[in-house]
């Protein structure tokens, strides 16, 4: 089933457009030695035009540090997705009715203290998945405080 999960105007995007978005931004991370381990979106309406904000969380192989994550490259993470989206996406973007992207990093333990949230609301544990698509008020609070950077796309998409 190919849901739509976000749309700040008329534009849709499911579920199966974000994953190959993401897969595609994710490969700039692979030769550099971090791993996406979680992602999840919103669509952030608080200022116009909106924009898809999301949430990465990013560990290191072999002890690398997050911190050193070069902000470029995260960037290029931003583009790459833009990028690797529909048409109707890209067309919105280079009309400024959606405004750039934007991938929050957030620390790691941030998606375990998402899923401590919906289980405390009932979920229960052996049926919990985590959101492609975050709804919720309380659980955008959850990630937004555990935000480690913020990174933005340059331009619209070709």
């Amino acid at each position: 089933m190919n849901t739509n999960i976000l749309s700040v105007d008329q534009e849709k995007t499911s579920e199966t457009d974000l994953f190959k978005a993401v897969t595609e931004a994710k490969a700039l991370l692979d030769p550099l030695g971090f791993i996406l381990t979680e992602y999840t979106s919103y669509v952030d309406t608080s200022s116009a035009p909106g924009h898809y904000v999301l949430f990465w969380e990013i560990k290191g192989k072999e002890g690398k540090n997050c911190k050193e994550l070069d902000p470029k490259i995260m960037v290029e993470c931003c583009s790459r997705m833009e990028e690797s989206l529909h048409y109707t996406y890209k067309i919105y973007r280079k009309r400024n009715i959606i405004a750039a992207l934007e991938i929050r990093v957030v620390k790691q333990g941030s998606f375990e203290a998402l899923m401590d949230y919906y289980v405390s609301k009932g979920t229960s544990l052996s049926q919990y998945k985590k959101p492609s698509c975050i709804k919720s008020e309380e659980a955008l609070k959850i990630l937004d405080s555990r935000v480690i950077g913020k990174y933005f796309s340059p331009k619209s998409p070709l």
